[in-house]
């Protein structure tokens, strides 16, 4: 990219252009903070209840005009046989619709004007002189311009169109994502209260089988340490019998009142013959 066409430049031959643009943003800003500021602060309205005590009717405003009376009374006969209550509640700022709004539509509309040109400059142009205007080589920028061009010209080189839907995805997610929580949470509460029964039940059903398969693991546990034993038992005994060798033993024959040795190595009676 040349002197020329730095970004000094650019703003010296379209400057009209780009003061139009800054004016129409902030206004555009303006009007979206002032309408945001006109959805809250004190706000009134007057109910008329009903025989039940429940609201039939509801204006906005601390007095009920000429014309909501009308209304009332052609509809629901004189207002003297009902009750009239007034209605004051604070509103908070939106900030969260405020901060989508003001972000997300100058980027909108930035994103629609740039599409427009690009689709102009694609149908009457080609996109060969575009990529010839558009290509640029690092080491042949000028090294005295600013830190700041160099900078802007680098994120130029990414597409403005992915940036931009980026931005508008991460906007949308802030709006979007907050709001299907909350609709999320006050569906399943709801839920929970109209179907409490029934969820406690298969609470209940749960909660039998996990003991259920608790004791079942327990039984099988012990089945294996019970088999274990028995396992290390035989193998003492084993290796006590292979260590010790036979063990000679008493025998005692009440006919001839003798005892003898079993056993390698013992062959004597007692008492001796």
């Amino acid at each position: 990219m040349t002197e020329k066409n730095s970004l000094g430049s650019i703003f010296q031959e379209h400057k009209t252009l780009f003061v139009i643009v800054a004016v129409g943003l902030f206004l555009i800003e303006i009007e979206i903070f002032a309408l945001a500021a006109m959805k809250s602060g004190r706000e009134s309205r007057m109910q008329v209840l009903g025989p039940s005590g429940s609201v039939i009717y509801e204006a906005d405003g601390a007095d009920l005009s000429q014309f909501n009376k009308y209304y009332f009374e052609k509809t629901f006969g004189p207002m003297d046989r009902f009750d009239v209550r007034l209605v004051t509640f604070d509103r908070p700022f939106p900030f969260r619709a405020w901060f989508v709004a003001a972000v997300g539509i100058p980027v909108g509309v930035v994103l629609l004007f740039g599409f427009v040109i690009r689709a102009y400059m694609t149908l009457f142009y080609g996109e060969s002189e575009q990529s010839e205007a558009g290509g640029t080589d690092p080491k042949s920028e000028n090294p005295a311009v600013s830190r700041f061009e160099r900078i802007v010209r680098m994120v130029s080189r990414f597409n403005i169109f992915v940036i931009g839907g980026l931005v508008m995805l991460a906007v949308l997610a802030y709006w979007v994502v907050p709001n299907l929580v909350t609709h999320l949470g006050r569906v399943g509460i709801e839920t929970l209260i109209r179907y409490k029964w029934a969820f406690v039940s298969l609470a209940l059903v749960f909660l039998v089988m996990v003991a259920w398969i608790i004791y079942l693991r327990y039984l099988l546990a012990k089945k294996a340490i019970d088999g274990q034993v028995e396992v290390d038992k035989y193998r003492l005994r084993l290796e006590a019998e292979q260590t010790r060798g036979p063990v000679a033993q008493l025998s005692y024959e009440p006919s001839g009142g003798s005892i003898e040795g079993k056993g390698p190595g013992h062959s004597e009676q007692w008492p001796p013959v």
